[in-house]
């Protein structure tokens, strides 16, 4: 494949943005949004922003994860994850700086346009916005280069991929954030994790041999196989706090998912170790949209 892909081409940049990591970007604003609809506040600008936004700001991520594994050495060091664009000599350190620095003013932009539509509105005219949206640029870097080793990738994740996206994205819709949605935005949350736990599962003898401390690699196979299940178990617990009281059937919505869920948990422990479990983390990838939908339509029920 190395030779096929032209250095620096349009192709080479597709490979390193990723785009099968942006389900985790997208879903939590369509849930932020379909909620914010439903309270009947939708506002299409602000939205369109907000999966703008996202996606920039889950593609800088996926490059920067990308520059700093290549600065490491981590391929050489035996990882199993997908291969890395800068490794491969699809495209060239130097080049992938500019592509991050162009990544980031572009996602930097977008903020500003969502600053301009909402700040009037807002309770504090758009300082919220600028904090969250620094910390989340900070983060993007911080992620990579040293709260991922320090067993700390799980809440930012639930933070940066729940609480974040589904709030932020509702509350530039409604200029307020409620229980539900504090509840739906941890729902995604803990969702979104799953890939994270997939993901160090696989790499986790390489972890401890080069020191990465992730939560797996210091409390060992088994405690990733359950946390990954209570994860999916947990995200769909949630789900029925949306079931109305008078529609109790509507609680067999999540029921899809949690099935997909226990079914990839079932493949993980199967496969146990190795670059096989890439195949886990395109299942934990679609349950993610599973459970978006199953959210959503939770939420549209109240209209019916």
């Amino acid at each position: 494949m190395k030779n096929s892909i032209k250095t620096n081409s349009p192709k080479a940049w597709l490979l390193a943005a990723r785009p099968k990591t942006l389900t985790a970007a997208v879903t939590p604003v369509v849930v932020g949004t379909v909620l914010a609809t439903v309270d009947g506040h939708f506002r299409l600008f602000p939205a369109l922003m907000c999966f703008i936004f996202a996606g920039m700001m889950q593609i800088a991520a996926n490059l920067i994860n990308d520059l700093f594994d290549f600065r490491r050495g981590a391929d050489g060091e035996g990882r199993l994850g997908p291969e890395r664009a800068c490794t491969q000599g699809w495209i060239t350190p130097h080049t992938m700086i500019t592509g991050i620095s162009i990544t980031l003013v572009i996602a930097c932009i977008i903020g500003e346009g969502i600053l301009v539509c909402t700040a009037p509105s807002l309770p504090f005219r758009g300082w919220e916005l600028m904090v969250v949206g620094g910390l989340c640029v900070a983060f993007t870097f911080l992620y990579t280069t040293w709260m991922s080793r320090r067993a700390m990738g799980d809440i930012l994740v639930i933070v940066f991929f729940g609480l974040v996206p589904v709030c932020g994205t509702y509350y530039v819709q409604t200029t307020r954030i409620t229980i539900d949605c504090w509840i739906a935005a941890t729902t995604c949350g803990l969702g979104i994790d799953t890939l994270l736990v997939v993901n160090n599962y696989r790499d986790r003898y390489q972890d401890r041999a080069n020191d990465k401390r992730t939560l797996i690699s210091m409390l060992g196979s088994k405690f990733g196989e359950w946390f990954y299940l209570i994860l999916g178990i947990s995200a769909a617990a949630l789900c029925l706090h949306f079931v109305p009281v008078t529609d109790a059937w509507s609680a067999i919505i999540p029921v899809p998912y949690l099935w997909a869920h226990i079914d990839s948990w079932q493949r993980m422990r199967t496969i146990s170790h190795g670059r096989a479990l890439n195949t886990v983390l395109v299942m934990a990838s679609r349950n993610i949209l599973l459970l978006g939908a199953s959210l959503c339509f939770l939420f549209l029920l109240t209209l019916l």
